[in-house]
């Protein structure tokens, strides 16, 4: 693909995420507990969320050299056809917390996947390891402690380089990435390495990170004040699942006569969303 149309599809991917994703992430912060659970049996993307939406959808396990297997969804518009959707691969990833219902929760008309998939493009969702949509690991059960022993690093290494790599082999197209939060820390990581930036045509990174000096957010900076990493290793919790009866009472001895939690994606991510 010409460069020139790199840069007009970067900058289109910036102003629809700048206008409507935003928006769509802070007007659902409601929802912020639930984005991150890890996968429950007989669920999918495609069925539980897509799909009934209108959207020709198809579900993809992949699995990292590592051994986790990750749910990676192909989606296309309404009026089309995954074998002939004709736009460029763009692979949509999401934030911490997160997983990739992230990009269809509001409206078709609202909500990043369905408005690239309606504009012509080839997108792809990804999930990484132990969020809702992926699907474990093949030996390790969600209840090992070593299941959940890693870290971003991982995510860009294994996780996205993999996804990256499928999506390449089945398009047979350079990739357009676009991340949020998590997801751009994990692109710029996994850019590095030559082969994969060799199938990536552009990316757009909203909200993007790289090191945690600057934060301001009350909310973070009272976990780490509390050293909450310690205290839950110390308590033999491996999972950070705030659904659970701890994660709720965690998240009530952080907020509480402390920080306003009432919208707690601001509270975290400060007024901007990021």
């Amino acid at each position: 693909m010409a460069r020139p149309v790199a840069v007009v599809v970067a900058a289109f991917l910036a102003g629809l995420l700048a206008s409507e994703i935003a928006a769509e992430i802070a007007q659902n912060s409601a929802d912020f507990y639930n984005l991150g659970r890890r996968r429950l049996p007989q669920q999918s993307l495609c069925l539980e969320l897509i799909e009934p939406s209108g959207y020709s959808c198809s579900e993809h396990k992949i699995q990292t050299k590592d051994g986790y297997l990750l749910g990676l969804q192909r989606v296309s518009s309404r009026s089309g056809d995954l074998r002939t959707q004709l736009g460029p691969p763009v692979l949509l990833q999401h934030g911490l917390f997160m997983a990739g219902d992230a990009w269809f929760l509001n409206s078709p008309e609202e909500s990043m996947g369905f408005v690239l998939a309606d504009q012509g493009f080839d997108v792809w969702v990804g999930n990484v390891r132990g969020t809702r949509w992926s699907h474990g690991h093949v030996s390790l059960s969600e209840d090992d402690k070593n299941f959940w022993d890693w870290s971003w690093q991982e995510l860009a290494e294994y996780d996205l380089a993999k996804m990256i790599h499928h999506i390449y082999s089945i398009t047979n197209s350079k990739v357009f990435i676009v991340g949020h939060s998590q997801g751009t820390i994990m692109s710029l990581a996994a850019l590095t390495q030559p082969d994969v930036a060799e199938m990536v045509e552009a990316a757009a990174l909203f909200c993007p990170i790289s090191y945690l000096e600057h934060i301001t957010a009350k909310f973070v900076l009272r976990m780490v004040n509390m050293h909450l990493d310690q205290m839950i290793l110390a308590m033999g919790i491996h999972e950070l699942n705030f659904r659970s009866d701890w994660g709720v009472n965690l998240l009530d001895s952080i907020c509480d006569g402390h920080v306003d939690c009432n919208d707690l994606l601001t509270s975290i991510t400060g007024k901007n969303g990021c």
